[in-house]
């Protein structure tokens, strides 16, 4: 008896650290997501200097919240909110930015990330 049940309790282990692993990979650092910039860039209330990103939504479950992590090390630079936008119709599919407008010598705001191939995309709120 003591056999079976200590099977099962392995079986039931091992079928979660499977699932752990299925939704990490999932909501994990996606390498389609990297994007690289030759000049520095804005987002709310942060600079990225030149160099490349993964930009990522947070969680399936909070689809408005995205993180932008250098993509050397992964280390999360900016996570903020965005407004859902639809992309414009002229923009190619794979385009994955629309900048904002900037004054002399600053670096220009990113105004919208959209995922390569998706209609809609996420506007950074600057306030």
């Amino acid at each position: 008896m003591t056999n079976s049940k200590s099977v099962r309790t392995g079986l039931a282990a091992a079928a979660f650290a499977m699932l752990l692993a299925a939704s990490g990979h999932a909501w994990g650092y996606n390498h389609q997501n990297l994007l690289t910039f030759s000049r520095p860039v804005a987002l709310p209330g942060v600079v990225l200097p030149a160099g490349s990103y993964s930009f990522d939504v947070a969680s399936p479950t909070a689809l408005d919240v995205i993180v932008v992590r250098e993509a050397r090390s992964g280390k999360p630079l900016y996570m903020g909110f965005t407004n859902t936008v639809e992309r414009p119709r002229r923009m190619p599919k794979n385009t994955p930015i629309a900048f904002g407008e900037a004054t002399a010598n600053q670096p220009r705001p990113i105004a919208a990330w959209y995922e390569l191939g998706a209609t809609v995309g996420h506007e950074f709120l600057y306030r």
